[in-house]
């Protein structure tokens, strides 16, 4: 059992890297890959809680990217962490998530609703603080009662307090990635609300710029959507992946590895994974 989507407090998850390794150990699971949000910072620590524990493990990165209808997010796997344009570019990222936090602040603000800096930046240990820790703090002030009914009032694409953030585009995203090393994936398909016909042509599409694999087991994706994303993973020979989008308490129903109970990643995944590095690449 693995899990190869998960989140740390290096972006909107709650546990520490070391954390996540001790509850991939005591879970049982084989193998784990960090997915931060836009930045690789809590890589080597997770790394080298992995050696200790003797856990295998692989670095990895979440990328937002622009999408005709919202966000498309890929997966990095294997990436260098240490690989100057891949943190040049993810620090480009996360400037504009700053500028797009404050413009939602300023906008809360219009709407009667202030928050503080020092009240969001609580929420999050690390350096990139997204809505999931806005909401939190608005939760706190007793703006509204949970994170869910945050997102769907203010932070949710659409709603009163909304705004847009720059991103790379999926061209862009997949070129940093396999410059860095590192294989691109396409995050839990069915967030994009695609037909299949159309899901197939924009795979296509992705993999003639080198796109890797598609997450095919994920929480979310019923029994038939399962199969029918592994199925296009078989046709396209892209690597069938998967992960729970672990959040730590951000997500508590959520089990690392094992999602909401029926989840179960091919443990050669990750070795699939290292063996599709670019050439010339270090594994």
């Amino acid at each position: 059992m693995i899990d190869l989507h998960t989140h740390s407090c290096f972006s909107d998850g709650t546990d520490t890297p070391e954390e996540l390794v001790t509850r991939a150990v005591a879970g049982g699971l084989q193998g784990l890959a960090l997915t931060d949000h836009d930045t690789v910072a809590g890589v080597p620590r997770l790394l080298a809680a992995a050696r200790q524990q003797g856990l295998e493990a692989i670095g990895g990165v979440e990328v937002s990217t622009t999408f005709a209808s919202g966000e498309m997010h890929l997966l990095g796997y294997c990436v260098d962490h240490n690989d100057p344009h891949l943190t040049e570019r993810l620090a480009w990222v996360r400037t504009g998530r700053r500028a797009r936090n404050e413009a939602i602040v300023q906008k809360l603000k219009q709407l009667g609703l202030p928050l503080t800096w020092s009240a969001i930046k609580a929420q999050c240990a690390g350096d990139v603080v997204g809505r999931p820790h806005l909401a939190q703090a608005m939760v706190q002030r007793g703006y509204v009662r949970n994170a869910k009914e945050a997102f769907n009032r203010y932070l949710a694409r659409g709603a009163a307090a909304y705004v847009a953030r720059r991103t790379l585009t999926a061209a862009e995203a997949i070129t940093v990635i396999r410059q860095a090393g590192g294989v691109p994936v396409l995050a839990h398909p069915c967030t994009l609300e695609l037909s299949r016909e159309s899901l197939r042509t924009l795979l296509e599409e992705l993999q003639s710029l080198g796109l890797g694999g598609l997450e095919v087991h994920y929480p979310q994706h019923d029994h038939d959507q399962t199969l029918f994303y592994a199925g296009l993973a078989h046709d396209l020979n892209l690597i069938a992946t998967g992960g729970t989008d672990y959040h730590g308490a951000r997500t508590p129903d959520l089990k690392l590895g094992r999602g909401f109970g029926q989840l179960a990643v091919p443990p050669d995944t990750l070795h699939l994974l290292t063996q599709r590095r670019p050439a010339g690449r270090k594994a």
